[in-house]
């Protein structure tokens, strides 16, 4: 599971206008018309193509429990594509994003500075040009471990060097044992 890549998809679906299906039998139809095809549908949820014509007409209502998962997660990657999109536009161009954490921060910095890592809490609205960083990286197959570091990068400019007010000497934040984390548009 991916931390920072899920809490962002989860920010960018508080904007959808009508909620995703939450039947299989609605899914299923979602998935058949948006990828054309039920076979499609089949080798994408691993299951046989019969079974996805099963659930399109209702002759089962009922899925597993893995294979509700992996319908539920593949209906909501694709719901509102456009509404998707105007939200992440929106954050990185005007809006921006606010990141919710509960995690140990520490810093590098010159020595006689109290740099000792300590759990924070921290609320801190981002400027859109790190949600901008965040999404592109996010939409280019970044793994958690590089938008960490750009959440990272964005809580040393806004949070300990207050957009160059402050600690201009810090050289490095660490941002590690991450508890809580979400973000909002």
């Amino acid at each position: 599971m991916s931390l920072f890549g899920d809490g962002l998809e989860k920010a960018v679906q508080k904007a959808f206008t009508r909620p995703a299906p939450k039947n299989a039998g609605p899914q299923m139809r979602y998935l058949v018309k948006q990828l054309g095809g039920t076979k499609a549908v089949a080798q994408m949820l691993r299951v046989s193509q019969r079974t996805v014509e099963r659930y399109v007409k209702d002759q089962i209502k009922k899925p597993r429990a893995d294979l509700a998962a992996r319908l539920e997660r593949e209906v909501k990657a694709r719901w509102q594509p456009q509404i998707r999109a105007k939200a992440r536009a929106k954050a990185a161009s005007t809006g921006g994003i606010v990141i919710d954490t509960r995690a140990r921060l520490g810093y590098t910095a010159p020595i006689g500075s109290t740099d000792q890592d300590r759990i924070r809490h921290l609320t801190v609205a981002l400027p859109p040009t790190y949600a901008a960083r965040l999404f592109e990286a996010q939409e280019a197959g970044a793994s958690d471990q590089q938008l960490q570091e750009i959440a990272a990068e964005a809580l040393k400019e806004v949070y300990f060097q207050d957009g160059g007010h402050r600690a201009g000497s810090l050289e490095e934040v660490r941002f590690t044992d991450i508890e809580h984390l979400e973000f909002d548009l």
